[in-house]
C-alpha cells in the first residue's frame, strides 16, 4: 500500500542574526598564529562564533547539537577551547580546523566555570549542580568528582605552584581543595553573601573574591611548609602536662592549626559599583585587574609588584620624615611609621562606560604596555577597547564594536520578498534586509518599535506597522525613510496585503480597522521623481481592540480578532458584518486564512488553536501560541509558541506532521516563503533561524515511533545511578555519568560477549562429537571462528569513547565479567591493546573485587592475568624507555653538529629576537 499523503521533511540550516548569546561568557583567542586579541570566541546559542573583531567578520562557527552554550574557556596554547553546554556536557575543539574529538559528559545540569591547568593536561569543570570534576585531558576521561559546595559553582582556580584547587560558589563558602588527596582541606567563611568571582594576585600569595555588594576582599596567603627543603621532616609540636592544663584554662576559642596553607584576610577594595560582581579577571601576569557589575561600568585596576609597593612606601617614609622634621624643628622625636595599606597595592586605573549593560568581559596583554578588553555587552554588541597602562591617567579607546549582524532588541515581524531571496526583520531600533542565500545584511535602517511589516509589490520598498500606531514607508535602494505616516490612536497590531496587490489593512488597539491605497506622488526632495505614499481611503470601526486582520485570497471577506475573544468575519466590498467565531478562552493573537478561503486558522494564548470550518480544538501546546501561517497554496500550516517550539499541522486531517526544535528561548514570529521551501523564525534568544524543505518525506507512524524511543532512552538515561559496591559516598567520587550512549555501550558488550558464549559452546559440542568419532581437533585458542568473535567482544570496549567507557564497565551485569576476564588475558598474551586492556581490567577488579575474589572458578585466570601483565607491562616500558633514551641521543648529537637548540630553547631565541627587531623599528620610527 502507497503513501496516501506526502509530507516533506524541514530541517534547520542556518542560525545568524545572534552576535553573542547572553547565557556564555567571551574570551580571546588565538587562530593559526595570527594577532594576539584580534579574534574573540563568543557562544551563539548551540554555537560558538570566532569573531574577527578588526574586520568584524565571522571567520570560524564551532557547531554544536543541540544544547546551549554555557562556558568557553581558551587553552594555555592557544589550540584548543573548551565548551561547556547547558546539559552539563564539555566539548574540547581545535581551534586549526574546528573539529572536536573530545567530548565529556559528568555534570547533571549546566556547566558554569571551566579551567585548564598550567600544562593543559588536566580541564576543571563546575556546574550549578554544585559539584566540581576533574578531567584528564590526554587520557579523555574523568578522575574524580568533587562534592561539598551547596550551590551553583561560580569560580575555580588552579594554583600553579601547588597541586590545590580553589573554588567558590553561591552558597557564600570559598574552598581549597587538596588534588592530591582529593579531599577539601580549608572552608573560607568570610563572605556574608554568594561569592561571584576571584583572582590571584601577587605569585599566588594573595586571593581577590567580589560577592554581591561593592567590597572586593583580599585575603593574603602563606604557605606552612614554603621554607622547608624537600625532604626535611615536618616538625612536631610538644606539649607539655602544663601548657596543655593552661590551654584547657583558656577555653576552645583558639582557631584550629593549619595544615597546608594560612588565609587571612588582609583588607577591602571598594568598587564605585553597587551591585554584585559579575566578571572579575586578570591578564596573564596578574598585573591588571577588572571588573564589571550589572552596570554598564568596567572598572580597571592596576596591581603594583612588591619593588613598585616598596618604593611608593620608601617616598611615602621620606615625605612623612620630612614632615615630622620641620613641625618638631631641632627637637629629636620619635620615628615616624607608614603603614602599608591594600590601596598601595590595588590602585584604581580607569573606568570604561560601555554603550550598554556588559555581560562579560576579558582582558588580554599585549607587549608594548598596552590591555585590550573586549566586552560582551546585554544588547547583543560585542565592543574592544584598548588601555595604556602606561600612562598616568589612562582612558579607555573603543577600537571596535560589533553590531551590523544582529538587533539589539528581539525581532518581533518577518517577511520574505516575493522572489523568496531576501528576509526582513524589524525589531524596537532597527529593520535589517538579509540575503536568504548569504546570510548577509543589505540594509540597515533606524525605524520606531515594529510590530508587523511586509515587502511592497516589486521588493523596491518595506512597510513597517509601529507600537506608536505610525506607518514607516522605506525605500531599499537608498536605504532611507520615505514617509511616516500616523495610522492609529494606539499599538499597529496588525497589517495585511490585499491579494490585488495595490493596497494594505491594518488594524490598532484605537479598536478601528483601516484601508490603506499604494499610490505615486512627486517627490518634493527631488521635484522630479516620483515615489511610493499610502491613501487612507476607509475606516470601519469596532466595539474592541483589533488584534489581528486577514484577508481571504478572493479579498471578498475580511477576518478580525478582536480583544473580546473573538474573530469577526465581515464583507470587504460593504464592509457589513457576516460571522463571528467564538470558542477561545483568551484573545487571539494570530490567524490566517488558507489558499482556498475555506479555512480560517486561529491561536490563543490558552494553549491551543482552532480551525473554523469544523470549531475543531488542537491542545497540544504547553504554552502560548504566538504565531501561525499557512504554507502557500495548501493546507499545511506551521505554529510557533513560547514552548520554543515550531509545529506543522495539516489542517485536513488535524495531524501533528512534525516539530522543528532549535532556539533556546519563546518563539515571536515566524515567515514562510512564497514557493514554500524556506521558513524563518525568531526568538527570544536574539537568534534568526532558516529552515530549508528536503526531499526527505515524512512517515507519521514512524515519526511517533521515533518521538516514544527518544522519551523512552531520555527515562533510561535518567535512571539511578550505578553504585560501585562497598564504596561509601564523601568529598571525591568518579566524574562519569550514566547516559543513553553508556547504557548503549554496555548492551554492545553484553551482546557481543554472548555471540562469544554461543561460538564457544558450538566449538565444545563440535569437539565432543569429533571425540567421539575418533578425530582430533585444534586447541580452541587456535581455532580461527572462536578467535574471530573473541576479538569482536573485546573490541567492542575499545570502540567505546573513553570516558564512557568506566561508566559501561560499571552497569555491566556481573556475570558477563569472567568472559571478559578470560578474552583480556588472551588479548595481554597477544600484546593487543595492553594499555587500554589493563584499564578496564583495573576498574572491573576495582569494581567487583569481593565477587571475583570469592569465585574459585576465577582464580586460575587472575593468576595469568597477574603474570601476563606485569611482563607484558615491563616490556612496554622497555620499550619506551629506550626510544625516549635513542631521541634524547640523536637531539644531542645533532646539537653538537650543527649548534642548533630544540624545542623550549630555540623559541625562546626565537620570541627574543622578534622582540629586538620590533624594538629598533619602534625606535627608527620615532627618530623619523
Amino acid at each position: 500500500m502507497g503513501l496516501t499523503k506526502q509530507y516533506l521533511r524541514y530541517v534547520a540550516s542556518a542560525v545568524f542574526g545572534v552576535i553573542g548569546s547572553q547565557k556564555a561568557n567571551i574570551a580571546f583567542v588565538t587562530l593559526r598564529g595570527g594577532e594576539k586579541g584580534r579574534y574573540v570566541a563568543v557562544g551563539a546559542c548551540e554555537h560558538v562564533f570566532i569573531w574577527d573583531v578588526r574586520k568584524a567578520e565571522k571567520v570560524l562557527i564551532l557547531e554544536g547539537k543541540k544544547h546551549e552554550v554555557t562556558y568557553l574557556c581558551p587553552s594555555p596554547d592557544g589550540v584548543h577551547i573548551a565548551v561547556g553546554y547547558e546539559d552539563g556536557g564539555v566539548r574540547i575543539f581545535n581551534l586549526l580546523n574546528g573539529e572536536s574529538n573530545i567530548s565529556f559528559s559528568g555534570h547533571k545540569s549546566a556547566v558554569s566555570v571551566i579551567r585548564y591547568d598550567a600544562l593543559g593536561a588536566r580541564l576543571v569543570t563546575g556546574s550549578r549542580d554544585t559539584d566540581v570534576i576533574v578531567w584528564d585531558i590526554i587520557n579523555e576521561c574523568g578522575l574524580y568528582r568533587l562534592k561539598g559546595h551547596k550551590d551553583a559553582i561560580t569560580q575555580i582556580l588552579f594554583l600553579e605552584s601547588k597541586n590545590l584547587l580553589i573554588t567558590s560558589s553561591k552558597d557564600s563558602f570559598v574552598k581549597w581543595w587538596d588534588l592530591d588527596t582529593q579531599h577539601c582541606f580549608k572552608t573560607m567563611v568570610g563572605h556574608r553573601t554568594e561569592v561571584w568571582g576571584m583572582v590571584m594576585l601577587n605569585k599566588e600569595r594573595r586571593l581577590l573574591t567580589g560577592s554581591a555588594d561593592s567590597e572586593l576582599r583580599a585575603w593574603d596567603i602563606q604557605y606552612i611548609e614554603e621554607g622547608k627543603e624537600v625532604g626535611e621532616p615536618q616538625e612536631k609540636k610538644v606539649r607539655t602536662l602544663l601548657e596543655n592544663e593552661e590551654e584547657d584554662e583558656e577555653g576552645l576559642d583558639e582557631e584550629p592549626e593549619e595544615r597546608i596553607l594560612s588565609c587571612k584576610k588582609a583588607g577591602s577594595v571598594l568598587r564605585e559599583a553597587r551591585d554584585r560582581v559579575v566578571s572579575l579577571v586578570t591578564d596573564a601576569k596578574a598585573k591588571v585587574l577588572a571588573c564589571h557589575g550589572l552596570d554598564a561600568t568596567l572598572e580597571v585596576f592596576t596591581v603594583l609588584s612588591e619593588e613598585e609597593v616598596q618604593k611608593k612606601m620608601d617616598r611615602k617614609l621620606k615625605k612623612a620624615k620630612k614632615k615630622a622634621k620641620f613641625q618638631e624643628g631641632e627637637e629629636h622625636g620619635p620615628e615616624p611609621v607608614v603603614e602599608r595599606k591594600l590601596s598601595d597595592e590595588i590602585q584604581k586605573l580607569a573606568n570604561i562606560k560601555a554603550s550598554s549593560k556588559i555581560r562579560s568581559m576579558d582582558c588580554l596583554a599585549v607587549p608594548n604596555g598596552e590591555m585590550k578588553l573586549a566586552l560582551l555587552l546585554q544588547n547583543n554588541t560585542v565592543e574592544t577597547y584598548t588601555l595604556n597602562t602606561t600612562e598616568k591617567n589612562p582612558t579607555g579607546t573603543k577600537t571596535s564594536r560589533l553590531t551590523l549582524s544582529g538587533h539589539r532588541t528581539d525581532v518581533r515581524t518577518l517577511a520574505f520578498s516575493s522572489d523568496n531571496i531576501a528576509i526582513l526583520s524589524a525589531s524596537g531600533e532597527t529593520v535589517k534586509v538579509w540575503n536568504r542565500s548569504t546570510l548577509q545584511v543589505i540594509r540597515t535602517m533606524g525605524c520606531e518599535y515594529a510590530l508587523c511589516s511586509l515587502f511592497v509589490p516589486g521588493d523596491r520598498q518595506i512597510i513597517l506597522g509601529t507600537k506608536s500606531g505610525k506607518i514607516q514607508l522605506f525605500d531599499l535602494a537608498s536605504g532611507s525613510l520615505l514617509e511616516t505616516t500616523d495610522a492609529h490612536a494606539g499599538a499597529l497590531w496588525s497589517m495585511c496585503l490585499s491579494p490585488d496587490q495595490r493596497g494594505i489593512v491594518t488594524g490598532g488597539a484605537d479598536k478601528t480597522v483601516k484601508f490603506w491605497d499604494f499610490e505615486l506622488i512627486k517627490d518634493q526632495d527631488s521635484g522630479k521623481n516620483k515615489r511610493l505614499t499610502v491613501k487612507h481611503t476607509r475606516t470601519l470601526q469596532l466595539d474592541e481592540d483589533v488584534l489581528c486582520v486577514r484577508f481571504s485570497p478572493d479579498q471578498r471577506l475580511l477576518a478580525v480578532s478582536l480583544l473580546d475573544c473573538t474573530v469577526k468575519i465581515f464583507y470587504t466590498d460593504t464592509l457589513k458584518f457576516f460571522l463571528s467565531l467564538y470558542g477561545h478562552k483568551l484573545p487571539v493573537l494570530c490567524l490566517d486564512i488558507s489558499h482556498v478561503s475555506a479555512l480560517a486558522y486561529t491561536t490563543h494564548p490558552a494553549n491551543g488553536h482552532y480551525l473554523s470550518s469544523t470549531v475543531l480544538s488542537l491542545l497540544s501546546f504547553r504554552s502560548s501560541v504566538m504565531f501561525l501561517q499557512f504554507v502557500p497554496k495548501t493546507h499545511l500550516f506551521f505554529t510557533a509558541g513560547k514552548d520554543r517550539k515550531i509545529k506543522q499541522w495539516d489542517a485536513d486531517k488535524f495531524e501533528h506532521i512534525q516539530t522543528l526544535e532549535g532556539h533556546h528561548r519563546e518563539v515571536w514570529c515566524l515567515a514562510i516563503s512564497p514557493n514554500g521551501d524556506h521558513i524563518v523564525s525568531s526568538s527570544h534568544d536574539k537568534s534568526l533561524r532558516l529552515w530549508e524543505r528536503t526531499r526527505e518525506p515524512i512517515i507519521l507512524e514512524e515519526e511517533k515511533e521515533m518521538e516514544r524511543e527518544a522519551e523512552f532512552e531520555e527515562s533510561l538515561a535518567k535512571g539511578d545511578e550505578p553504585v560501585v559496591p562497598g564504596e561509601t559516598k564523601g568529598e571525591a567520587e568518579p566524574a562519569g555519568k550514566k547516559t543513553i550512549e553508556t547504557v548503549k555501550a554496555a548492551e554492545r558488550i553484553m551482546e557481543a560477549v554472548e555471540l562469544y558464549r554461543e561460538e564457544s559452546e558450538k566449538l565444545e559440542e563440535h569437539s565432543a562429537a569429533c571425540k567421539a568419532a575418533g578425530k582430533e581437533l585444534p586447541p580452541p585458542k587456535m581455532n580461527p571462528i572462536l578467535v574471530a568473535f573473541g576479538n569482536i567482544s573485546v573490541s567492542v570496549c575499545f570502540n567505546i569513547s573513553t570516558g564512557e567507557l568506566e561508566v559501561s564497565l560499571l552497569v555491566l551485569p556481573f556475570p558477563y565479567v569472567p568472559d571478559l576476564l578470560k578474552l583480556f588475558n588472551g588479548y595481554v598474551q597477544q600484546g593487543l591493546e595492553v594499555e587500554l586492556v589493563c584499564r578496564c581490567l583495573f576498574f572491573l577488579l576495582r569494581v567487583h573485587f569481593g565477587q571475583i575474589t570469592s569465585n574459585q572458578m576465577l582464580l586460575s585466570v587472575i593468576d595469568e592475568l597477574r603474570t601476563n601483565t606485569i611482563s607484558k607491562v615491563r616490556e612496554i616500558r622497555d620499550v619506551l624507555g629506550f626510544n625516549s633514551a635513542g631521541l634524547q641521543f640523536l637531539q644531542r648529537e645533532i646539537e653538537s653538529k650543527e649548534d642548533v637548540m630544540f624545542f623550549a630553547d630555540a623559541t625562546d631565541r626565537f620570541e627574543e629576537k622578534k622582540r629586538k627587531r620590533k624594538k629598533r623599528e619602534r625606535a627608527v620610527l620615532t627618530i623619523t
